[in-house]
């Protein structure tokens, strides 16, 4: 019986490291992330950024806080304002000051 003992050749790569000036160093998040606020607003970014650090998804984000996943979708987007109350409530879920929501 024939046994498989090839392995898959890796590229040994070197690649250069990218340089950053010091300009470069201080350029605000906004400015970084101008694309995806436009689509999602900075509280809808906070809120998607967040449940990707916990490694949810929207329907389980959405599951842990008894409401439609369909409500998620609509903060992320933007489309749905949160208050004060669902702010505490994302933040406890998420680990995260709930100010960040507001």
């Amino acid at each position: 019986m024939l046994v498989h003992t090839r392995t898959r050749h890796t590229r040994n790569v070197r690649r250069k490291p990218i340089s950053v000036t010091k300009k470069e160093k201080n350029i605000p998040w906004r400015e970084i992330a101008k694309e995806n606020i436009k689509k999602y607003t900075e509280v809808g970014l906070a809120v998607r950024g967040a449940r990707h650090k916990a490694e949810l998804t929207q329907a389980q984000l959405a599951k842990k806080l008894r409401i439609p996943l369909y409500h998620v979708s609509e903060m992320e987007y933007g489309k749905r304002a949160i208050d004060e109350k669902m702010a505490h409530r994302l933040a406890e879920i998420l680990n995260v000051n709930y100010k960040v929501f507001l």
